[in-house]
Order: C-alpha cells, then sequence, then structure tokens
C-alpha cells in the first residue's frame, strides 16, 4: 500500500508534444503534487490528482534529474511517460523543498534498484546452475503468457520422437536415447519455466488486485481532497479579497510613506536655508555694525582732517609771515653791511692819511 510521505502545492504543466518548447498547463489551479512510497515494489512515485484525474503519475528513478529554471519554477522529465513535467510554486522555499525531497528520494530508489539487483542476481544464479547456463529473461507479457517459440515447444517435444525416414537410414539405438534423454531434460526445464510463468502470473494477478484496491484509495483520498480543496477555493477567494484589500492598502501605505519622506527632505531642506538666512542675518548685522563703526571712525577723521588742514593753513600763513620778516631782516642786514663797509673803507682811508 502506498502512502503519502511528503505533500505540497504546485500549479502543474506539461511539455507541448507538438513543438516540445511550450509548457501546457494540466491544473487551472494550484493543486496538490505529493511524494508516495510503494512498500511492496520498493519504488517512489510523484503523484498529482485534479478531481479524480491524475495529472502526475510519474515513477522516480535514479537516472532522473530535477532542474530548477526560474526561483519558483522546476521541472523533470519521465521517458516512461514521454514527457516532461513542470511544477510552478508560490515561493522559493517550497521549490527547494521539493527538489530536496527529489534528490533524497532519487537517492533512495537508486538504492533500491542496487539491492533489488544484488537479490535478483542471488536468486537468478541456483535457476542458471539448474538449466544448464540458461539466462533468465525479464517478466514481461510475452514471457507471461510463453513466447511462440516456447508455446510451440512442448508441441515439438510431443510430436519429435525419433524415428527413421523411409529415405534415410535408420538411426544407432544409442543415440535416439541420448536425444531422448535431452528432450525428456528440455521438457523438464519447460515444466519449471512454466511453474514459474505460472507463479509469476498469480502475482501479477494479486498486484493488480492490490493495485486496484489502491486505486480505490486512491479515488476516496482524491474525493476527499477535492471536497477539501473545494473549502479552500472559497477561503481562498476570501483571501484573495482580504490579500486584494490588504494590497490596495500597502500601496496607499508606501504611497504616504513617499509623500512623508518628500515632506521631511523639503522641512529639512526648509531648516537649512532657514540656518542659512539666520547666518546670512548674523553676518549682515555684524557688517552693519562695522559699517557703522567705520562710519564714526570716518566721521573722526574728517574732524581730525579738517583740524590738520586748518593747521596747515595757520602754519603756512605762519611760515609766509616769517620769511615776510627775514626778508625785511635780510634787506635790513644788507643795508648795515653796507653801512659797515663804507664805515669800514672810511677808517681805512683814515689810517692811511694819518
Amino acid at each position: 500500500m502506498e502512502q503519502p510521505i511528503f505533500s505540497t502545492r504546485a500549479h502543474v504543466f506539461q511539455i507541448d508534444p507538438n513543438t516540445k518548447k511550450n509548457w501546457v498547463p494540466t491544473s487551472k489551479h494550484a493543486v496538490t503534487v505529493s511524494y508516495f512510497y510503494d512498500s511492496t515494489r520498493n519504488v517512489y512515485r510523484i503523484i498529482s490528482l485534479d478531481g479524480s484525474k491524475a495529472i502526475i503519475n510519474s515513477t522516480i528513478t535514479p537516472n532522473m534529474t530535477f532542474t530548477k529554471t526560474s526561483q519558483k519554477f522546476g521541472q523533470w522529465a519521465d521517458s516512461r511517460a514521454n514527457t516532461v513535467y513542470g511544477l510552478g510554486f508560490s515561493s522559493e522555499h517550497h521549490l527547494s523543498k521539493f527538489a530536496e525531497k527529489f534528490q533524497e528520494f532519487k537517492e533512495a530508489a537508486r538504492l533500491a534498484k542496487e539491492k533489488s539487483q544484488e537479490k535478483m542476481e542471488l536468486t537468478s544464479t541456483p535457476s542458471q546452475e539448474s538449466a544448464g547456463g540458461d539466462i533468465q529473461s525479464p517478466l514481461t507479457p510475452e514471457s507471461i503468457n510463453g513466447t511462440d517459440d516456447e508455446r510451440a515447444t512442448p508441441e515439438v517435444t510431443q510430436n519429435s520422437e525419433p524415428r527413421a525416414e523411409p529415405t534415410q537410414n535408420a538411426l544407432p539405438f544409442t543415440h535416439s536415447s541420448t536425444i531422448s534423454k535431452h528432450w525428456e531434460a528440455e521438457l523438464a526445464t519447460l515444466k519449471g519455466n512454466n511453474a514459474k510463468l505460472t507463479a509469476a502470473l498469480l502475482e501479477s494477478t494479486a498486484n493488480v488486485k492490490q493495485w486496484k484496491q489502491q486505486l480505490a484509495a486512491y479515488q476516496e483520498e482524491a474525493e476527499r481532497l477535492h471536497k477539501r480543496v473545494t473549502e479552500l477555493e472559497c477561503v481562498s477567494s476570501q483571501a484573495n479579497a482580504v490579500h486584494t484589500h490588504k494590497t490596495e492598502l500597502n500601496q496607499t501605505i508606501q504611497e504616504l510613506e513617499s509623500t512623508l519622506k518628500k515632506k521631511e527632505e523639503e522641512i529639512e531642506r526648509l531648516k537649512q536655508e532657514i540656518d542659512n538666512a539666520r547666518e546670512l542675518q548674523a553676518q549682515r548685522d555684524s557688517l552693519t555694525q562695522k559699517l557703522q563703526e567705520v562710519e564714526i571712525r570716518n566721521k573722526d577723521l574728517e574732524g581730525q582732517l579738517s583740524d590738520l588742514e586748518q593747521r596747515l593753513e595757520k602754519s603756512q600763513n605762519e611760515q609766509e609771515a616769517f620769511r615776510n620778516n627775514l626778508k625785511t631782516l635780510l634787506e635790513i642786514l644788507d643795508g648795515k653791511i653796507f653801512e659797515l663797509t663804507e664805515l669800514r673803507d672810511n677808517l681805512a682811508k683814515l689810517i692811511e692819511c694819518s
């Protein structure tokens, strides 16, 4: 009996069989995709149902590879189904989890296959020895019912008693006995093979019954899941409305936050301009005060300059008067020097005359 060991939700796609390029959705909405383990056959399968329809029924083999083609999409090829399956997940986390499980169960399938091959080799060795070294072929529908040659072999055995033809020489008795023993051994081998095939047929019949029971259980599970999906779709429709309203609110909040951020930037710019204006006002007041001080000092300097001009003019007048006095004194001095010269000359004459 198969049991689900891991389940998730995803949108299911299959590759377009005509183009081999485009994806064709096989489900209208996200469905449950589960890993199943068949303990009877020791195999792992991926199964997904859309209502009562199986849209994925893929047996995991060691040569399969699950590829992530984007952050939320992955795919794998199933050569038995001759298709490529694709799954679209709601988040990258769900995709990574599904890929991890795929790798885990792929490795388990590989180990199970190796153990099964070892077991088949061990069980086939005695049968090969007993059958004279004949290699047993895999179990196929033809091997269950017998191929045309195998079905014809018993008839040949029954009707192939060695006898001499009228136109040929009779065979020796000893050679005829050897041929008879050979055909008896072949008949025993065929009977053994027939018994094995009968047992395999019975086992296949039992497996078919078991598979029918499993299918009935899957159908019941599918109906239950379908009802659950219907309920979830109703809840999902309400959740979609809430999600839409939430999205609108988030957009409004983002717009308000953007407007608030712009206003804050405008306020910061205005504050900076106010600080610059205050600084400029302080510089203006300082310059005005310095200008007033310069004007006062300029007035003082103008007063001092006027006083200096007056003093200079007075000094120039005094110098002019002093110059005039010096000229007068020089003229008087020249007159006195002339008189003294005449007096000297007269005294000199008087001295000479005396």
